[in-house]
């Protein structure tokens, strides 16, 4: 029995694995620069956040049509149903299409049409969740905003993406005000490269319901006092924070601390074609570097399917099969180390 998981922090084009990159490219007629499998994955040691970025919109060429979308989300999903992944909250950026001359509408539905087969398919329910590139115009985003709000596609929430030093939440509270008026869900990545005043302007500017990464939050005692007593989730991706080198190395990622002040913290996969796992390899890694245990697995997917938007009656009968999971397991070998 796997441990039921739910995947909250998710660039569904994050997941472009290179075999499908070059089986896209060679249907799509686009010449890469890569001539190997082997010459694109050397390209996949990155320096910081942009240097990861820029291949991850070079590689996002080939997608092209409406069933490139498609096949693109079939593929995460039948990946995250191996991993036990039963609810995925997926972020998709269709400002990455636009801004290349792909219509809004081709993108966005191709996604759509995997997702509404997704719990006949691979009973995995699902959401999704535009984001918008932080470091484009806010203009662009709240035009996007209104096109698919005017739109027959429909979605679940929106969120902020890509390069975050300089383009601070405060730049977007417009289009948050305009997502929060019809009814949709805010999420926002803040205090992953960026400083801990990202995180307060996510939560008092553009209201926010969870943070994305929010790991420099540990640096702010009074924000960690915000966050423990609103139940503010932070989705945590420990891969993608020492492939990016916000932390050195595993060993000092900061998700025991965490957990131990009692933060409402879950483990995600990002970009896992990039950074060298999905959510169930992460787990894996963070319990074999820190010992976590049963206890300690189970609490992470329990904060999963609290910080997710599923409804209260979705929520207990998830928890339920991690509570059985749980039970299912010996006791834990080692005590937990802290980070």
């Amino acid at each position: 029995m796997k441990l039921p998981l739910v995947e909250l922090h998710l660039h569904i084009e994050g997941t472009l694995e290179p075999e499908l990159l070059f089986e896209l490219a060679a249907r799509n007629a686009v010449t890469l620069p890569w001539a190997s499998l082997a010459e694109l994955r050397a390209q996949y040691d990155f320096a910081d956040l942009q240097s990861f970025l820029n291949l991850y919109y070079r590689a996002l060429d080939v997608l092209r049509e409406r069933i490139d979308f498609t096949d693109l989300t079939r593929a995460y999903l039948a990946r995250a149903r191996t991993a036990g992944v039963r609810h995925a909250e997926l972020f998709f950026d269709p400002q990455a299409h636009t801004s290349r001359g792909v219509p809004l509408v081709t993108a966005l539905a191709g996604v759509r049409d995997a997702l509404d087969r997704s719990v006949d398919e691979w009973s995995i329910s699902t959401k999704l969740i535009v984001t918008f590139l932080r470091d484009r115009p806010p203009a662009e985003a709240l035009q996007i905003l209104r096109e698919i709000l005017a739109g027959g596609v429909p979605i679940d929430g929106i969120g902020l993406d890509s390069a975050e030093v300089g383009y601070p939440p405060e730049l977007f509270t417009e289009v948050f005000a305009l997502a929060r008026e019809n009814g949709l869900r805010l999420v926002a990545h803040a205090g992953e490269e960026g400083p801990p005043d990202y995180v307060w302007q996510a939560l008092d500017l553009l209201g926010v319901e969870r943070v994305d990464h929010g790991i420099r939050s540990l640096e702010d005692e009074v924000l960690l006092d915000r966050l423990v007593r609103d139940r503010i989730p932070l989705t945590v991706c420990p891969f993608s924070n020492v492939r990016l080198r916000v932390i050195d190395t595993l060993a000092d990622h900061p998700i025991v601390r965490m957990l131990d002040r009692g933060l409402l913290a879950c483990i995600n996969s990002d970009d896992p074609a990039y950074f060298g796992g999905y959510i169930d390899d992460n787990l894996a890694a963070v319990d074999a570097e820190f010992g976590l245990g049963p206890d300690r697995l189970a609490l992470l997917a329990r904060n999963g399917i609290e910080a997710s938007f599923l409804t209260n009656g979705e929520k207990a009968a998830l928890t339920a099969e991690v509570d059985a999971w749980r039970a299912a397991q010996p006791a834990p070998a080692t005590a937990i180390r802290s980070s």
